[in-house]
């Protein structure tokens, strides 16, 4: 249970302590996806000073993955478990080590083996971040205004990674490595004096152990195969097993979840329309984003010729809306509710999408590019801090860090899979010979790719919109211990 923190003064402004406590959340948020962001333009130059081959390199990017993806259902209990505030700590201290050895390693396995071990300490930070918010800020509009500044520092990290990568990789990749460092360090000083002390929640069942090492074998399991299809084909025997292999797991998992007195995810939480939505919203939102981002991102430096700063600076209006609308995002959430504010953030992005495939081999920035970034910027500014309050309204405290667990999860598990089926989609229209036209047209498939997942979040946000009169936003279906107990589920 999280100590007494007062969340306003009697006038209802913020305290400087809980400003304080916010802000340490919000540097852990922005620095995951700093990190994701800023490695991908460096890779070049690490691949040159180190000599790794291209499938090494693609290592540094999915060692990450692999450790934040497979690790993030063990991170969200661990946090409700052994504390939020501890687990957070403890993450955050391994995440400023990992990120100082990973600029300072002359190995390319060494450099991999950092990026995993920065990923899985991201995997506890995370889900222990925003449970800290949900348990510290009440249900309602002081946690909806909490949440939208948290989830919006992560949009402006990605836009800033892009920004300060292209800048930092002119001097030195090792750069890019180094600068989560000193930013972690002194969140976690700031952390060990500000944030709340919580206890560890007593589980009458004991922990769920065969749970925990199923349920993060099988993430492990998955994220790995889905980042190895495109390079050794979807399929491949190897390909094929592995799926497979995860579904066994999966099943497994279900089945000592059931039966487990104290689970590592309780399966009952996902008998709520909303929760299921909210996990759905987010697995289809940020894989439809990654997708485009990256075809984007191919399509301006290899077929425009533009620098890697010129990108990012490309980007720029997209995540400077995000970053504008931080502070504002909550009032509008408590005005509409997060239902209403998820379909029209998806029906921007779609929008964007559809408007994008107009582009040629000399478009007009003004014309072509900024409406869509101005439109996915605003759809992100609407649905990624709406899908997160939707997904821990009506959780019970002490299962507020499995909740999380399970978002982040969507999320990460979204981005690795629908990138690979972009970049599969890409690679099977690659023309025989590099002509710039024929390449453009070998991504407007995967364009096309990025826009049906786009839809397929809108169908599934639709499905919120009926509800019964007067019903609230979101009821989750309340805790017990046993999953054969009778659970009410309050909307559709």
């Amino acid at each position: 249970m999280t100590s007494p923190l007062t969340t306003s003064t009697p006038e209802g402004r913020w305290t400087p302590r809980l400003w304080g406590t916010l802000l340490v959340l919000c540097a852990a948020m922005f620095l995951d996806a700093l990190d994701v962001s800023m490695v991908g333009v460096a890779l070049p130059s690490i691949g040159a000073d180190l000599g790794l081959s291209t499938s090494s390199l693609q290592w540094i990017v999915s060692g990450y993955i692999l450790g934040y993806g497979g690790l993030l259902l063990l991170g969200g209990r661990a946090a409700d478990l052994l504390g939020r505030r501890q687990v957070f700590l403890v993450a955050l201290g391994v995440f400023a080590v990992a990120s100082l050895l990973g600029g300072l390693v002359d190995s390319g396995p060494l450099l991999i083996a950092s990026r995993f071990v920065k990923g899985l300490s991201a995997a506890f930070t995370a889900p222990a971040g925003l449970s800290i918010i949900t348990t510290t800020f009440p249900e309602g509009p002081l946690r909806n205004r909490a949440l939208s500044i948290y989830t919006t520092c992560g949009a402006a990290g990605y836009s800033m990674g892009l920004v300060f990568s292209g800048l930092l990789t002119e001097a030195s990749w090792r750069l890019t490595m180094l600068l989560p460092a000193p930013i972690a360090l002194i969140a976690l000083v700031v952390g060990m004096r500000l944030l709340p002390r919580t206890r560890r929640e007593r589980s009458r069942g004991g922990y769920d152990i065969p749970g925990a090492v199923l349920g993060t074998g099988s993430m492990l399991l998955l994220v790995f195969t889905v980042v190895q299809a495109p390079e050794v084909g979807w399929g491949s025997g190897r390909t094929v097993v592995s799926f497979a292999a995860v579904v066994l797991l999966l099943a497994v998992f279900v089945a000592v979840e059931r039966r487990s007195a104290s689970p590592l995810i309780r399966l009952g939480v996902l008998r709520s329309g909303p929760q299921v939505r909210a996990q759905l919203g987010a697995l289809t939102f940020v894989g439809s984003y990654i997708g485009f981002q990256f075809l984007v991102t191919l399509y301006m430096q290899q077929l425009l010729g533009w620098s890697a700063l010129h990108t990012a600076l490309a980007f720029l209006p997209a995540g400077a809306l995000v970053a504008l609308s931080a502070t504002k995002v909550g009032a509008v959430i408590d005005r509409f509710g997060t239902a209403r504010l998820i379909v029209l953030g998806f029906a921007l992005m779609v929008t964007g999408y559809v408007l994008f495939l107009r582009i040629d081999l000399d478009p007009g920035y003004a014309a072509v590019i900024l409406p869509t970034m101005l439109l996915v910027g605003s759809g992100f500014a609407l649905t990624f801090p709406s899908l997160n309050v939707q997904a821990t309204n009506g959780v019970d405290e002490h299962e507020q860090g499995m909740v999380s667990g399970l978002l982040n999860t969507s999320v990460q598990v979204g981005g690795a899979l629908f990138l690979a089926v972009v970049t599969a989609v890409v690679t099977a229209h690659a023309p025989a010979q590099a002509d710039p036209q024929a390449v453009l047209d070998s991504y407007r498939p995967g364009l096309v790719v990025v826009t049906g997942i786009a839809v397929a979040g809108l169908l599934i946000s639709l499905t919120g919109l009926r509800r019964r009169p007067g019903g609230r936003s979101v009821v989750i279906a309340k805790s017990t211990s046993r999953e054969a107990e009778t659970e009410r589920v309050g909307a559709p």
